[in-house]
């Protein structure tokens, strides 16, 4: 059903819900909550934990007072809880001036901060006891938003959607829903959204993990059983051109990356198709390999393509190979083929790609499109693979007859989990750094540390260095108590001087726009960029010597060495900042990992360790495979399992033709066409 057909939704309302990409009811109702607020009773402000959300009752006294500054209104009064004094702040709220009323009992919640001897709140919401006591241990859904649409009117929505949609037919198979305990598809959605307790909804939230994850795996085993032991149809020699530039280049390879191609070439010269993943932190020089392996694909008169997540970064890599085919003179013709492409310049690439005068090609999606016909492609290269899904991966190899696979990602997983998630695929890993690479300096501050950050960031671009920002939302409200991209743009306009370039990124933008913003940065045109995590990849700038993380907190410790990342590849000393605004012991050790180790694999390795089933949401995994609720490091077990069973099921109805498995027959080969599942994976 089309979600207009909801009481309450308009063609207004329905164009903001497209901006979350939800059209239909059943779209909706996949739309989980990103959180639950709990209403816990009312405590004194000696008992609140700090940095925490707390709620607090008490009376205003004195005046309530509204200044303006720079065009923000400041509204600020003092409110005593329990014969304690809490300094109340308000931004662009004037209105409560004349609402609020001295003497009268309020609740206070939010976070409660201590500065200096008193303790203080910024935009906690206010109750009347009445209303409050009405919400007291209920979990109340909280959504990710958009601008123009609150909470209320997604959970209103949600209210009504829930009861529509039909969710009798189950995909799960009675078998594996007994056996493990998990209660139905229908009652595991509706306590999603309205839990009737945390024990149902985490019941609720195991069952439709176990779905994703298992689902997941079965196409992956599905890939596996083409890609495994396929005759090599584009059998190929070592040649002496590789060797040659291997001698030649500035720099020698380290033990890892020597044993790694070693592996490349065995793939590539035997019977056998290759299909193998690279996993290897930031300048771990996985890059050059992939440019070994082209060349070697040319040399033996074949074509080679190669996918980048990203025009800037598609183009980095065009212009790094043309540079070094010019320096060290090699006979091979590169074409870059990306969506920005001028029409005409286009229609010659299709020609020179059709005719195999190019040997080699470089781009993004572009490589996959229908009028794109390659000539004899036998190597298949993915940069960051996960960025295109496991579908656009296979239509890329389609383009070839059997082709090899090489698959790249900066995403350290451990061993365990990796041979699960990427079923299909040889690992190598790359697990040492070159010699000469500066270690990066970290810090793990809270909040009070901004100015001085501020200042080190003012300093650092003086001295001509670029900096990264991050932010995890993109626009105020969806999140109210994390910083998000605009008004962080806006604070840091005011806080750092007018000749201080600052730009902000986020993955709403289009495409175009987020590519000049990029390309713009890489030129350095831009000083400062504010971005989400939406930097992750796609960008390669040597210059940029600071990234500061706002909220680190609520990353994952595998995001944050992978957001890292993003510095420390010049010859200068790079610096990274993670600010947290929670400051229970907990957080900051599991912060301070990352301060004594640039090692990713290790990281990742104490992200497993530290997380557990007890946490719901918050802390989501790396930007690799992202699934809707799953979390590959909190839910390790469960992916397990999951394994564990698709094996088993596959093992006794390889085409799962069982009438025990038609409806999930039927839903997997719904997806296949909508590619909904899968896309970002």
């Amino acid at each position: 059903m089309d979600i207009k057909s909801l009481k309450g939704v308009g063609e207004k309302t329905a164009a903001l819900f497209q901006k979350l990409d939800i059209t239909t009811t059943e779209e909706l109702v996949r739309y989980y909550p990103r959180d639950y607020e709990q209403f816990a009773k009312p405590v004194s402000p000696d008992e609140a934990p700090l940095g925490e959300i707390a709620a607090v009752d008490g009376q205003i006294v004195g005046n309530v007072a509204t200044r303006h500054v720079r065009g923000l209104s400041i509204t600020t009064f003092q409110a005593v809880c329990e014969g304690i004094r809490v300094h109340m702040t308000y931004f662009n709220m004037p209105y409560l001036k004349n609402s609020l009323k001295r003497g009268i009992p309020y609740i206070f919640r939010g976070r409660l901060q201590k500065k200096g001897d008193h303790y203080a709140m910024e935009q906690a919401r206010i109750y009347k006891p009445e209303e409050y006591r009405k919400l007291l241990d209920c979990l109340q859904p909280l959504y990710s938003t958009t601008k123009g649409l609150t909470n209320n009117a997604i959970t209103k929505a949600m209210r009504q959607a829930v009861s529509l949609v039909d969710l009798s037919a189950d995909p799960l198979p009675d078998s594996i829903r007994k056996e493990q305990g998990f209660c139905s598809l229908e009652e595991a959605v509706k306590q999603m959204h309205f839990p009737t307790g945390r024990e149902v909804l985490v019941k609720a939230r195991e069952r439709l993990v176990f779905d994703e994850f298992f689902r997941f795996i079965l196409v992956l085993r599905k890939m596996r059983d083409i890609s495994e032991q396929t005759q090599n149809s584009h059998p190929m020699i070592q040649v002496a051109q590789t060797e040659r530039l291997i001698e030649a280049l500035p720099y020698r390879l380290t033990g890892a990356q020597q044993r790694v191609w070693g592996e490349i070439q065995d793939d590539l010269t035997s019977e056998y198709t290759m299909n193998r993943l690279i996993q290897g932190d930031v300048g771990s020089g996985k890059t050059i390999l992939a440019f070994l392996s082209l060349i070697m694909c040319a040399a033996n008169g074949y074509q080679g393509a190669m996918m980048a997540p990203t025009e800037v970064l598609a183009r980095q890599h065009y212009e790094t190979l043309s540079g070094m085919i010019k320096k060290y003179q090699l006979s091979i013709h590169p074409v870059l083929l990306t969506g920005s492409t001028p029409a005409r310049e286009r229609k010659e690439i299709y020609a020179q790609i059709e005719s195999g005068e190019a040997d080699m090609v470089l781009g993004t999606h572009a490589l996959i499109q229908e009028k794109v016909a390659y000539h004899n492609l036998a190597l298949v290269i993915t940069d960051e693979q996960h960025r295109f899904g496991v579908r656009q991966r296979e239509n890329l190899m389609h383009k070839g007859n059997v082709v090899h696979v090489l698959v790249m990602s900066a995403t350290p997983i451990p061993r365990t989990l990796a041979m699960i998630l990427y079923g299909d695929l040889h690992i190598s890993v790359l697990d040492e750094l070159p010699a000469d690479r500066l270690p990066i300096k970290n810090c793990v501050v809270n909040t009070s540390y901004r100015q001085t950050a501020y200042k080190f960031i003012e300093k650092e671009v003086a001295a001509g260095r670029q900096v990264y920002v991050i932010c995890p939302m993109v626009e105020e409200g969806e999140m109210e108590e994390l910083e998000d991209v605009g008004s962080y743009t806006l604070k840091l306009r005011h806080a750092l001087p007018e000749s201080i370039q600052i730009a902000s990124l986020h993955g709403r933008m289009k495409p175009a726009q987020k590519n000049r913003i990029m390309e713009e940065f890489a030129a350095h045109h831009i000083d400062v960029l504010v971005s989400t995590t939406v930097i992750e990849v796609g960008i390669n700038v040597p210059n940029a010597t600071v990234m500061m993380v706002e909220n680190a907190e609520r990353f994952g410790l595998a995001q944050l060495h992978q957001l890292r990342g993003r510095v420390g590849r010049g010859d200068k000393q790079s610096y990274c900042i993670f600010i947290s605004k929670s400051e229970r012991p907990e957080t900051m050790k599991r912060l301070k990992i990352l301060k004594e180790s640039n090692d990713g694999f290790y990281i990742a390795s104490q992200d497993l360790s530290l997380r557990g089933p007890g946490d719901l949401f918050g802390i989501r995994q790396s930007g690799d495979l992202k699934f809707v609720l799953g979390d590959i490091y909190q839910d390790a077990a469960l992916l397990q399992r999951a394994s564990d069973w698709a094996d088993k099921i596959l093992a006794e109805d390889k085409e799962l033709s069982g009438k025990e498995y038609q409806v999930l027959r039927e839903s997997l080969a719904r997806d296949a066409i909508k590619e909904v599942d899968f896309r970002t994976i």
